[in-house]
């Protein structure tokens, strides 16, 4: 993985180019980047193309994500989420569209996806600090605006 800090005037937080390396572990890429860089609430954008990956569909009445594997090369259309605090740690939330060789798509929050050729991130860091309430009614912890601090 390679990262550049570009400074962006009137942003209120840092803005990060990252760009993941062939065979990168995308979500735990990008939750390392989130831990170097403490970042305390930042949304993310992102395309490229894996060469597999996971994506989850929160089943509620279970309260976990059922997995849907797609074992091909996909094009990442798009991956958008954001990062907030949760027990005091940085979490990454993201969810992605991928592409699959017939045209058809598959989406979810993303739980893997190995990169290949590359995966281009936009990583805005938020002017607030964003904090995850656990919530056992739903299974999740969820942004809690209640807790969100300058």
């Amino acid at each position: 993985m390679k990262w550049n800090e570009v400074q962006t005037e009137g942003s209120g937080g840092r803005t990060f180019v990252v760009v993941a390396d062939q065979g990168d572990e995308a979500f735990a890429m990008l939750s390392d980047f989130a831990r170097e860089q403490g970042l305390s609430g930042a949304q993310i954008t992102a395309v490229g193309a894996f060469t597999d990956a996971t994506v989850g569909w929160y089943d509620r009445e279970r309260q976990e994500y059922r997995r849907n594997e797609v074992d091909e090369q996909c094009e990442v259309l798009s991956l958008v989420g954001d990062v907030a605090l949760s027990d005091g740690e940085p979490q990454v939330h993201v969810h992605a569209v991928l592409g699959l060789s017939d045209g058809t798509v598959r989406g979810g929050h993303l739980l893997s996806g190995h990169v290949w050729p590359t995966l281009e991130v936009i990583v805005r860091e938020t002017p607030v600090a964003l904090r995850k309430t656990s919530r056992p009614d739903v299974g999740l912890a969820l942004i809690d605006l209640d807790r969100t601090t300058t």
